[in-house]
Formats: structure tokens, sequence, C-alpha cells
């Protein structure tokens, strides 16, 4: 019988939290030579039924998308309510926020990161999917966040 795990080792995303997500996707474009990417904002808590320590929250942030290959980089500026982003933002200034990995079967990755000691922290919905971030920073030094895509 295997073990449990992720099922991957492929990071999809890095993320930085940032104060000025307008002035840092130009930034970001200019010096990688690449397009500036669309900005986009979260749905409302209707939409993304977003929980936030286990509580509904009706934070909400902007963001940016570069694709750098396998990887993409993300730009999250938190604008509404309480979250893991503008907790970040608060405790560690413009930093990195988290590293991503696409998932499959998210309740049951959540229990495998909580078992391992690495608890949940918030979860929300997106068109498409979900994501939940994981509190990695005592035993691994980073947020996890595990994205499930409907059409994987």
């Amino acid at each position: 019988m295997r073990e449990e795990s992720l099922d991957t080792t492929t990071i999809t995303q890095v993320a930085i939290v940032v104060h000025d997500i307008e002035a840092k996707v130009k930034a970001w474009a200019d010096v990688l030579g690449v397009p500036v990417p669309e900005i986009m904002t979260t749905a409302p808590l209707e939409q993304s039924q977003l929980h936030y320590q286990g509580e509904p929250s009706e934070a909400r942030a902007k963001l940016a998308f570069i694709s750098l290959g396998q990887v993409t980089l993300e730009l999250i500026e938190p604008i509404d309510g309480p979250s893991i982003w503008r907790d970040a933002l608060e405790q560690h200034g413009e930093s990195l926020h988290h590293i991503a990995f696409n998932i499959k079967g998210m309740k049951e990755k959540i229990a495998y990161l909580g078992a391992k000691g690495v608890p949940l922290v918030q979860t929300g919905e997106y068109t498409g999917g979900r994501y939940a971030y994981a509190d990695g920073v005592p035993k691994l030094g980073a947020v996890l966040e595990l994205l499930e895509n409907d059409l994987q």
C-alpha cells in the first residue's frame, strides 16, 4: 500500500504579496520583458466561499498572473477583510507568500497536510476550482497552496 502524499512534487505557482499591484506588475513585466498582465479582483464571499481561520471572511484581493513556463508568478494585493494575504503583508511587508501545487482530492490533501503538522488556514472557490492555504511556515518555511481545478 502506497503511503499518502500530495501526489505531486511539481510547483505550479509562486506568489508575492504587495502593497501596490499596479506598480509591481508593471515592474515585474518590465524586468522579465513580458506583457503586463490583466489585474483581476477576487469574487465576493457569496461566490468565493472564503473561510479564514475557520470563519467566513469578506476578504478580497487584486491578483495578477505572469506565466514563466511551468511556474506562474502571482502577485496579490489584499483589499478587504481578514485573510492570510493581509496578515502576511502586515507582518512581513512585501514578500514571498506561498508556493502552490495542483492536486486532486482537496479534502484528503488538507487532512494529509494537517496530519503532517501543516494546518489549514484559508480556503476558497474560484471559477473552475478551489484553493486551500496551509501554514507550513513553522515546519517548512513557507505557506503551501493547494489548487484543485475541476477540469484536471
